[in-house]
């Protein structure tokens, strides 16, 4: 569980806290390229691990079976912010197997436009388990469930059809063992596995690569492609995901999970990374990433700017002004 320092925090010219994680840069055929801290340590791999979550879905061709499109495909993929766009898509995914939101089982909390920037929501506001930033996936959970007459009561316990299918196929895409995926429940009550935090780059390397993938091709290329055309669905307005897929054109597939890890994968060099930061911090997160970008040299000189604000370089204090600095203090290790 060793971390190394990733970003520190100076004022006055002095050093006053630090970051500590680890990063993983991976192909799609499982090779460490680069890493630095601990490329293995154990991490929960948290909403990173939904593109994965939805494969019992697609390898079973219910994503065709109830007509759902790369819209509905990114909500299964989706950490959204309970924005009307999002829930419009979720109702649809609803509709289309006659079950109403009540059938959710990922429970509600204030809405990720209001929690993640946090803002107060309007006078009067009222939301429910469509607003949940799970509730795409979980949509696609009670999808397998109608497909395969299996039980939407329950749906997430880790002894339900649906969840074993999906520990069984998160194992293939990790190339570990199912039991030596680490279970705990998630944010959304649905079991979350951890495993090495090169695996969760290793899983992300294979989604990129789309149809090239030996096992999950099909699926792999509908979901990756879902991601980037929808990048609004995934996330929402002012979100990371959104606006690190924007800079990537189309090339890059983003996805952050709860308490420090962000996974982003490369469909042309069929690559991806992992981040964790030990204790949790978003701002060092999304400047680590920015930074690993960077230093991986898969930045031009307008990406660079686009993702300028979240490098966080500068630390204002309540009337704007700056009154430190945010910086990267790590260099990848390469292996050969």
């Amino acid at each position: 569980m060793s971390a190394t320092p990733l970003i520190a925090l100076s004022r006055g010219g002095v050093l006053e806290s630090e970051h500590f994680g680890a990063v993983a840069v991976v192909d799609c055929n499982g090779k460490l390229l680069t890493a630095v801290g601990d490329a293995h340590r154990l991490t929960f791999s948290r909403s990173t691990l939904k593109a994965f979550q939805a494969l019992p879905l697609l390898e079973g061709g219910g994503h065709a079976t109830f007509g759902y499109d790369s819209k509905h495909l990114a909500l299964l993929c989706a950490s959204h912010n309970g924005e009307t766009m999002h829930i419009d898509v979720v109702d649809e995914m609803l509709a289309k197997l006659n079950l109403p939101h009540t059938t959710l089982e990922c429970g509600c909390h204030v809405p990720a436009q209001y929690s993640y920037f946090d803002e107060s929501p309007p006078a009067g506001t009222k939301w429910d388990q469509r607003h949940n930033n799970c509730s795409g996936k979980h949509a696609g959970f009670l999808a397998y469930c109608v497909q395969h007459g299996t039980p939407t009561a329950n749906y997430v316990s880790p002894m339900h059809p649906l969840q074993l299918a999906i520990r069984r196929d998160v194992a293939k895409v990790v190339d570990m063992d199912e039991n030596a995926l680490c279970m705990g429940i998630d944010g959304c009550s649905s079991p979350n596995y951890a495993m090495p935090l090169s695996k969760i780059a290793y899983a992300y390397a294979r989604l990129a690569a789309g149809i090239h993938d030996t096992k999950f091709g099909a699926s792999f290329a509908l979901l990756g492609n879902a991601m980037t055309t929808h990048p609004e669905l995934v996330s929402g307005t002012h979100r990371n995901d959104l606006a690190f897929m924007q800079t990537g054109r189309g090339d890059w597939i983003s996805k952050v999970g709860a308490d420090g890890v962000q996974a982003i994968a490369s469909k042309s060099r069929r690559e991806a990374f992992a981040v964790k930061i030990a204790d949790g911090n978003r701002t060092a997160l999304f400047a680590t990433a920015v930074e690993v970008l960077e230093q991986l040299g898969w930045l031009d000189n307008a990406q660079r700017e686009q993702l300028a604000p979240w490098r966080a370089t500068d630390i204002t204090n309540a009337r704007g002004i700056v009154v430190g600095q945010r910086r990267p203090v790590f260099s990848l290790q390469t292996f050969s």
